[in-house]
């Protein structure tokens, strides 16, 4: 058994009150959204594109972080538009991209993912090891909005050619 504190509305505003909570057996709402982001970064690691496109509402929004490379289709709207705008992009211009997640933060239907990016740009043979933040925002299990906030000065130094190139 947990102790937790919980809030009661009364006719004089809100009173805390301690209260025996029983166990919970289930995972809540929130705690499921973490546990498919999740889900969603070990199938991409593993190529699993199907699975990652799956997980999306048909109506799914994707933006990319402001100034980054692929930022030119924001919004990207619906798994065949991140499919081609992203996903495959990401597949034929790097060897071995990643997206490594650190740390992920529970806001209910948002969930915050912290990490890193790796790879080399196979034009310029460039490396990144780039930090990024993905808010994603689920409704009923499925992501219906994802934004990056990535280190979009380190992506363009390794795209770009080297002077007089």
């Amino acid at each position: 058994m947990r102790q937790e504190s919980v809030l009661n509305l009364t006719h004089n505003g809100l009173t805390p009150v301690r209260q025996e909570m029983f166990q919970i057996e289930e995972i809540d709402l929130s705690q499921q959204n973490v546990v498919i982001v999740r889900s969603l970064y070990e199938a991409f690691a593993k190529g699993d594109v199907p699975t990652v496109l799956g997980a999306f509402t048909p109506d799914a929004e994707w933006w990319e972080a402001e100034n980054f490379l692929y930022a030119d289709g924001n919004p990207y709207v619906g798994p065949g538009a991140i499919l081609q705008g992203v996903f495959l992009r990401l597949a034929t211009e790097w060897d071995g991209f990643g997206a490594h997640p650190a740390q992920f933060l529970d806001a209910g239907d948002t969930v915050i993912a912290t990490g890193r990016y790796t790879g080399a740009y196979k034009a310029t043979g460039k490396s990144i090891d780039a930090q990024f933040a993905h808010v994603w925002t689920l409704a009923n299990g499925k992501v219906a909005r994802f934004q990056q906030y990535a280190d979009t000065l380190q992506v363009a130094r390794a795209v770009q050619q080297a002077a007089g190139a």
